[in-house]
């Protein structure tokens, strides 16, 4: 998959695309579902199959001191792209200069001029240009003036209401992460590089690979049944294990990250890279009495993550 992050410096042999815009957090069904139509056309155009993104987010461009609601950094939802067969990645910057274009300029300079889009495809709910004035009919009329497609497709649902970004956090808010892959297509996972602690698991007889979750939302505290794949170095592979997410209340800490770990396993990961997929949430963020208290309920939290491990009929 080849990412282009510039509109206006793009190679001759990346325009003539078709191309769904969205930011695409998540990656969920709903996405995928426009994907897969953006793929029949691009099929029968002979045209290479894209996607057009914007980093950071506009919401984190706009309230740069909002709390963190990402499900999914930019490499992440790279990587989940190109598993599902894009071709073209359109990363563009979003900046001054991109946000106060007009839904008129964008389609012009962006679409036609910058990328040589052929066909693009949006969600019903789709808005664009400055003041997010344009609408999926502006850019049908739009389309039709400057020689491009549009497919505008309809928002999907399942049988508990629609499928969005949105309802995937609050499912992930109230420590439901099944009915959050159920939307997403995939388990919700937490990418990133294993740095180094404090050590103190290691200590009480539970190594485990901390994990920053800076910039991204942050589902509910609590330790979690999960699955670890190790995506670099020696060790790669997947591996069950039991993950605390939070502050870590026990010992006063306060900057909240995610540590996992791994049933079964030894081996120094530091610096590696991990995607934690969170399966099944236990229990909130407790203090204990004192470490006894503490080692005894961390043996019962492993002893039944790995029973619900052991069930999973499906990996999303």
């Amino acid at each position: 998959m080849r990412i282009i992050r510039d509109y206006q410096f793009v190679d001759p042999s990346d325009r003539g695309a078709t191309a769904v815009i969205g930011n695409f957090d998540g990656v969920h069904l709903g996405h995928q579902y426009v994907i897969d139509i953006a793929r029949q056309k691009a099929t029968e155009l002979g045209a290479p199959l894209g996607v057009m993104t914007f980093e950071p987010h506009p919401r984190q461009y706009f309230a740069p001191k909002a709390p963190p609601f990402r499900l999914m950094n930019a490499d992440t939802r790279a990587h989940r792209l190109e598993k599902l067969g894009i071709e073209a990645l359109f990363e563009l910057s979003f900046n001054d200069t991109l946000s106060a274009l007009t839904p008129e300029e964008f389609a012009r300079d962006v679409i036609v001029e910058g990328l040589g889009l052929t066909h693009v495809f949006v969600g019903a709910d789709f808005h664009f240009g400055k003041d997010r004035a344009g609408t999926p009919a502006v850019l049908e009329a739009l389309g039709k003036e400057l020689g491009f497609g549009v497919t505008v497709a309809p928002l999907m649902s399942d049988n508990v209401g629609e499928v969005s970004s949105t309802a995937i956090r609050q499912a992930l808010t109230e420590g439901r992460p099944r009915d959050a892959a159920r939307m997403l297509g995939h388990w919700h996972r937490i990418d990133g590089e294993v740095i180094r602690g404090d050590q103190r698991g290691r200590d009480l007889g539970f190594p485990t690979a901390n994990m920053s979750i800076s910039g991204l939302h942050p589902p509910k505290f609590g330790v979690y049944a999960v699955e670890v794949e190790i995506l670099t170095g020696p060790h790669q592979g997947i591996y069950g294990g039991a993950a605390s997410m939070g502050t870590r209340p026990m010992f006063g800490e306060n900057l909240p990250n995610i540590e996992s770990f791994i049933f079964d396993f030894k081996g120094d990961i530091y610096g590696e890279q991990l995607s934690v997929a969170l399966i099944d949430y236990l229990r909130p963020e407790e203090v204990f009495d004192g470490l006894d208290a503490l080692i005894a309920q961390m043996d019962a939290d492993c002893a039944r993550a790995r029973d619900i491990l052991s069930q999973l009929s499906s990996r999303p």
